[in-house]
C-alpha cells in the first residue's frame, strides 16, 4: 500500500478499511485510520483517527486521538484527544488536553494529566517541581473546578 500525505500532517500508513475485521496489536509509526471493526490495542506517537463508521474496542496509546466513531476501552495520549460530535467513549481518558464537540456520547472518566517538558539539562520539569497535593484546601475547595470528569456528557459541552 502506498502512504498517502495529509496536508502539513503524517503519512497515513495504516487503515483498517469499512468492513474490515482486526485483532491484535497494532504498534506503528505515524497514521492509523480505524474505518471499520478493530479489537486489540494500538501503540503510536503520531495519531489515532476512528472514522465515523469505525468502531474500537481497544487501549491507545498514541500522541494524538480523534474519535468520530465509537471507542471502547482506554485511551492513553501524549498530546490530545478530540472527540467529535458523531463521537462515542466508553471508556477513560489520560491526557494533558481533551477536547469534545457538543452533542458526544462519553461515559468515564477523564484525567488531564501534566506533560513533562525537557529542561535544558536534561530533566523533566516534572521532575524539577516540588510535590504537589491535587487535594483542594479547604478555603479554596468551593473555588476549584474538580480535575476528572465523569458520567455521559451527551448534549452538553465541556466548558459550559
Amino acid at each position: 500500500m502506498s502512504d498517502v500525505q495529509i496536508p502539513g500532517g503524517p503519512y497515513i500508513n495504516s487503515i483498517i478499511g469499512e468492513g474490515t475485521r482486526f485483532n491484535g496489536e497494532f504498534d506503528l509509526n505515524g497514521l492509523l485510520r480505524i474505518d471499520g471493526d478493530f479489537c486489540g490495542t494500538v501503540r503510536t506517537e503520531g495519531k489515532v483517527l476512528v472514522g465515523k463508521n469505525g468502531r474500537a474496542e481497544c487501549t491507545v496509546y498514541a500522541g494524538t486521538v480523534v474519535v468520530g466513531g465509537i471507542l471502547r476501552g482506554n485511551v492513553f495520549a501524549d498530546e490530545k484527544v478530540v472527540i467529535l460530535s458523531t463521537g462515542i467513549v466508553l471508556g477513560n481518558i489520560h491526557s494533558p488536553r481533551f477536547i469534545v464537540e457538543e452533542g458526544v456520547i462519553f461515559n468515564g472518566t477523564a484525567k488531564i494529566v501534566q506533560t513533562e517538558a525537557k529542561t535544558d539539562q536534561g530533566k523533566t520539569s516534572a521532575e524539577e517541581a516540588e510535590p504537589q497535593s491535587y487535594a483542594p484546601s479547604e478555603e479554596s475547595a468551593a473555588e476549584q473546578p474538580p480535575v476528572a470528569v465523569s458520567g455521559t456528557t451527551e448534549g452538553r459541552s465541556a466548558t459550559g
